[in-house]
């Protein structure tokens, strides 16, 4: 396999994504199927399911000191997912609106507040929206004219976004104040001409590794801008990427592909030189119950 990556596990996924190291282990989404899945056992073991939602599932944190509770970036907007796979919405700002939406990518910052965002399912100029949830479970739009946002990652200090809007080819960079979680003005990072930017994680030196859907490629970009390196792979859509330490794992998807090939929707890992972080708990600290608990 090209590259140095490996695709031992069987499954094959329709629009793999969301693909996070977290304190239970890595967690991985299905985003069209609605499915949350999770990779243990051997490397070679099929992934396992740890719930399944009747609408599309973009990503997925786990929720500190609720053990298996999860807060998820569904259908149209942010639930808490309990153990026993029954949910709770703190929102759903994009139910009613024009176009029939759905929520994509999500991640918690270093500070543990979950941002998640939201695009329509034809891809429509400038539909989508970025989310912030905070603390208190309180969700706020704070970004539109979005057409597919992906992402977003986060420096290790919380003080920058990256964020890409793979439609348009771009990843912006935003100042983030640390108290606030107010964004500033972006910055053009990288400008991607032969595909469209999509999973991101940011490593240990800062560096970001990004998923470049329709080129078979992961990339690492340095913190001005620079490719550093390219890894290839055999299957044309990587839509996800995580850091396990000095292992990155790659999600695919077979959506789309009128033939797809052999490794097309696999998990692919490859050790890397640069570690990277575990992703963080999101810190719910609101006044709703969570999942599970009683009123």
């Amino acid at each position: 396999m090209g590259g140095g990556a490996e695709a031992l596990r069987p499954d094959r996924l329709e629009l793999g994504e969301g693909i996070r190291w977290t304190d239970r282990g890595i967690v991985l989404v299905d985003i069209l199927a609605g499915r949350l899945l999770t990779a243990v056992g051997h490397p070679a073991d099929p992934l396992r399911q740890l719930a399944q939602l009747p609408v599309p599932l973009g990503a997925v944190a786990p929720v500190a000191d609720a053990p298996g509770t999860w807060i998820a970036a569904a259908g149209t907007g942010i639930c808490m997912l309990g153990p026993d796979g029954s949910t709770r919405w703190l929102a759903q700002p994009d139910a009613d609106a024009a176009r029939p939406m759905r929520m994509n990518d999500a991640t918690t910052d270093p500070f543990g507040r979950f941002w998640a965002g939201s695009m329509s399912y034809d891809a429509d100029e400038g539909a989508g929206s970025l989310y912030r949830v905070d603390h208190d479970g309180t969700v706020t739009r704070v970004l539109d004219d979005i057409t597919v946002p992906n992402g977003p990652a986060f420096t290790a200090d919380g003080a920058t976004m990256y964020l890409a809007d793979s439609a348009r080819g771009v990843i912006r960079r935003y100042p983030v104040d640390p108290a606030t979680a107010e964004l500033g003005p972006p910055e053009v990072f990288v400008t991607v001409d032969d595909g469209s930017p999509d999973g991101m994680v940011v490593d240990v030196e800062g560096a970001v590794w990004v998923a470049v859907w329709g080129t078979g490629s992961v990339r690492r970009y340095l913190p001005d801008g620079r490719l550093d390196r390219t890894l290839s792979l055999p299957a044309r859509q990587p839509a996800g990427v995580c850091l396990q330490e000095d292992l990155l794992h790659i999600t695919t998807a077979r959506v789309g592909l009128a033939e797809p090939g052999p490794y097309d929707g696999a998990v692919f890992t490859a050790r890397v030189d640069v570690p990277g972080r575990l992703a963080t708990a999101y810190r719910y600290g609101g006044s709703v119950s969570l999942p599970g608990e009683r009123s």
